[in-house]
């Protein structure tokens, strides 16, 4: 029969006390940063161009900033870049375009610490 060391304590620790948070809000200044991207495949690229004509016509200034003007029609790249900055990515497959892949990347952080950041990903890459 084995008896316990009375002289030595348990050397397992003991359990954490819990943790007594404020009652009110506390004001941290955390920033958060949410970044974006979508990989898409153009499976139509004459229907990429059409939508992105019309919807030229009703955001002139962004079409305008991806080169499109009067006498310069918008390239399948700047078509494409139009359409996402306009519609919902559920939206895009009915113009032409197919989700391949979306990552989602968000760093958040306060005046005191380092930032922390994760990386979310889903669909499946055209290059796998």
């Amino acid at each position: 029969m084995t008896h316990p060391n009375l002289t030595h304590p348990d050397p397992r620790p003991a359990p954490a006390a819990p943790r007594q948070l404020p009652r009110r809000p506390l004001d941290l200044r955390v920033r958060t940063r949410r970044i974006q991207v979508e990989e898409l495949i153009v499976d139509d690229p004459g229907k990429v161009l059409d939508h992105a004509e019309r919807a030229a016509l009703t955001a002139p200034d962004t079409a305008a900033a991806l080169g499109h003007s009067p006498t310069a029609p918008l390239t399948l790249p700047a078509a494409a870049a139009l359409l996402c900055a306009l519609h919902e990515p559920g939206e895009l497959a009915a113009m032409g375009l197919r989700l391949t892949l979306h990552t989602t990347h968000v760093t958040a952080s306060d005046q005191q610490t380092e930032p922390v950041s994760l990386e979310l990903r889903y669909g499946q890459d055209p290059e796998l």
